[in-house]
């Protein structure tokens, strides 16, 4: 399954209604569930049991693979958040409709990669201890590219500030273009070049 060891399949269906009971959703919550998810099932579990090569650490010693099978592409993310807060542990999430994948995983924030045909979709796993494949699964999920001397984390908080900033130029960029006043042009014209000073 997503290239990972056969030693480590497994077949687990978690049953909507046991999420519902056991974490006493509200029924907001369970209607908002239902919508987007069909099915959940746990299909991988690795540790250094499942794959020897690598060894356990103190922040991570196992993660799990769950399926979820959706009732549409443009689910809610936030039900994806709750599934990862509810179950504490690591899980890498592989949202699928219909012939397509989305793997999704949490840290500090949902981290997502771009819809692929499940067929070609891959998990890999690398690095000598369960710490450095999970970072590295968080890597890859999300396409990060850490900037010596910051942590994965830091990484993440620099690339959102990034997308921020970047967002924030935009709207002041058609702001510029359909503004008459030249006094107001100058506003927008001097507020872009601060914010490109920043992210320089």
């Amino acid at each position: 399954m997503y290239g990972l060891p056969q030693t480590t399949e497994i077949k687990k269906q978690l049953p909507k209604k046991a999420i519902y009971a056991k974490f006493e959703l509200d029924a907001r919550q369970r209607d908002s569930f239902d919508a987007d998810i069909n099915r959940l099932d746990l299909t991988a579990f690795v540790s250094p049991a499942t794959v020897p090569a690598i060894s356990e650490e103190q922040t991570v010693k196992e993660f799990y693979l769950m399926c979820v099978r959706l009732k549409r592409k443009e689910y809610n993310a936030k039900n994806i958040v709750l599934l990862s807060r509810l179950i504490s542990q690591n899980i890498v999430f592989a949202l699928q409709y219909e012939d397509e994948t989305q793997l999704v995983v949490f840290h500090t924030k949902l981290i997502s990669s771009c819809w692929k045909p499940t067929d070609e979709t891959r998990i890999d796993i690398s690095g000598l201890n369960l710490d450095a494949v999970w970072e590295n699964i968080i890597k890859q999920v999300g396409q990060i590219d850490v900037e010596e001397g910051r942590s994965l984390t830091e990484q993440i908080q620099a690339d959102e500030n990034k997308a921020k900033v970047e967002a924030q130029i935009k709207t002041l960029e058609r702001r510029l273009a359909t503004e008459k006043q030249p006094r107001k042009k100058r506003e927008y014209f001097e507020m872009i070049r601060k914010l490109k000073e920043e992210l320089s």
